[in-house]
């Protein structure tokens, strides 16, 4: 079956640094492009970055353009999202999202990020 399994979340300075990490399997993963979203509490779900399946283009909201990068490794079907000078505004559930045309989501159980001094 499907399977989106995120890791490397947790308590982090601001201004530090943390690198998430989504393990996939069950699917044909180089045809499709993985997102990561984020929900923090109180708000709704928003989108971060993306990565199309070949890896060959990033996206980013504008809220982390600069500090976050985004980067997959097909061959280990893995997606990962480095994290960089995180400010507390930063502090979510992080999700692992795997897309399709047409419409399919996968996604995984989320990884909370938390950004305090």
């Amino acid at each position: 079956q499907v399977q989106l399994v995120e890791s490397g979340g947790g308590l982090v300075q601001p201004g530090g640094s943390l690198r998430l990490s989504c393990a996939t399997s069950g699917f044909t993963f180089s045809n499709y492009a993985m997102n990561w979203y984020r929900q923090a509490p109180g708000k709704e779900r928003e989108w971060v970055a993306r990565i199309t399946g070949t890896g060959g283009t990033t996206t980013y909201a504008d809220s982390v353009k600069g500090r976050f990068t985004i980067s997959r490794d097909n061959a280990k079907n893995t997606v990962a999202l480095q994290m960089n000078s995180l400010k507390p505004e930063d502090t979510a559930v992080y999700y692992c999202n795997a897309y399709r045309w047409p419409p399919v989501n996968y996604w995984g159980q989320g990884t909370q990020v938390t950004v305090s001094s």
